[in-house]
């Protein structure tokens, strides 16, 4: 992927064409910010809309449809999408994740066939990783493909997948071999799965804030073709490990309630408090090192550097900080205010108050995080 050196100018002038395309998209009514527009907002329409600007696969070789744009550039819209709280929920896994995972270990038809239609806003994935009974512990999946004169037969179950009921595709992470006693994570591969195909059901699950965003998917004897095969057979958790660093280390770590400490501030712009002042102050402080954190990470990965531990200290700094500003927002709000303007904070506040406990699940647990990080410093 490209790293091309960009002007400060530069980022400058593309900042700008992403707020002036967000305001109108706003203005003429396509999607009011939410709280949570990484995993509430699906939209295709909208997706299709950000390919169409070239923003999706920025990064990516031009024989694919990508832009050969450099990181920074693509960090840049990334955060514009989600400081805005548009919603990408369709389109953001597969630019996220899969299309480096695909540059990486995919074949080169698999490659030519799914990479342009990313980048156009017209293939969305869903990640079938987590499954009942497992929990966070990915290397206790039952899920099973088998290899047959044909191809595969794939026979399991995954739960809480993002937007599984609504994606064309799911990426499955399952067994293709025995557990070896001496390494859990071996016997591990993905595929590719149509979620349309015969076998596959998937089922909605609906969450206390009354939406639809997660689902259960179930494969009963699912056929699959020889070049369904993401990578080699038996790589599949060192894959997963690698397109999780992309998942855990971006912006949307600390974002998700970006619009709740806007419209506090935009509060307080109203009734002045050195309470609220003070802690406006602290979560932008907050924020500001946290992007920083988060960049170093994205900018590491360009180069071919796989900075596992920075990019779980970014998800677990960023988990924390998003409950903090919930709660903080709730505590330090006016309540004398009313309008328009204290009415969009309610809003704003109830999102996020039902959003948050997701925020602690999506990308690996808190104590899976914390334990990967005292692995790797050597104290466990």
């Amino acid at each position: 992927m490209a790293s091309r050196p960009v002007s400060d100018a530069a980022l400058s002038s593309l900042r700008r064409e992403v707020r002036e395309f967000l305001d109108k998209e706003i203005a003429d009514g396509t999607f009011v910010p939410s709280s949570d527009p990484q995993v509430g907002g699906f939209s295709r329409e909208f997706s299709r809309k950000v390919g169409g600007r070239g923003w999706i696969g920025m990064t990516w070789p031009a024989r694919y449809g990508g832009g050969e744009r450099s990181s920074l550039e693509r960090y840049v819209v990334c955060e514009e999408l989600l400081a805005s709280g548009a919603p990408v929920g369709a389109h953001w896994s597969a630019d996220r994740q899969i299309g480096p995972g695909l540059l990486k270990y995919g074949s080169e038809e698999q490659r030519r066939f799914f990479l342009p239609l990313v980048t156009e806003g017209r293939c969305f994935f869903a990640l079938g990783f987590s499954e009942p009974e497992a929990g966070s512990d990915l290397a206790s999946i039952r899920t099973r493909a088998r290899r047959t004169d044909k191809g595969w037969v794939l026979n399991g179950r995954k739960i809480w997948t993002s937007h599984g009921h609504e994606a064309d595709y799911i990426v499955v992470l399952c067994r293709t071999s025995d557990p070896d006693p001496d390494s859990r994570h071996a016997g591990l591969s993905q595929f590719f799965v149509k979620l349309d195909a015969p076998g596959v059901t998937a089922r909605p699950i609906r969450t206390m804030d009354g939406k639809e965003t997660f689902s259960e998917v179930v494969f009963e004897n699912v056929r699959l073709a020889e070049n369904a095969l993401f990578g080699t057979p038996g790589d599949g958790w060192a894959q997963m490990t690698t397109e999780l660093a992309h998942e855990r280390s971006g912006p949307e770590r600390f974002l998700s309630a970006f619009q709740l400490l806007l419209q506090l501030v935009r509060m307080t712009s109203v009734a002045p408090s050195e309470l609220r002042s003070v802690a406006i102050g602290r979560m932008v402080a907050h924020l500001f090192t946290l992007r920083q954190m988060s960049y170093q990470v994205a900018a590491g990965m360009a180069t071919g550097s796989r900075p596992d531990v920075s990019s779980v200290l970014v998800k677990d700094l960023g988990t924390v900080l998003e409950g903090e500003m919930t709660n903080l927002c709730r505590l330090v709000a006016p309540r004398e205010l009313g309008g328009a303007i204290g009415e969009r904070f309610e809003e704003l506040l109830e999102q996020a108050t039902l959003a948050a406990p997701s925020f602690t699940l999506r990308g690996g647990t808190t104590e899976i995080l914390r334990g990967i990080i005292a692995r790797n410093l050597g104290v466990r």
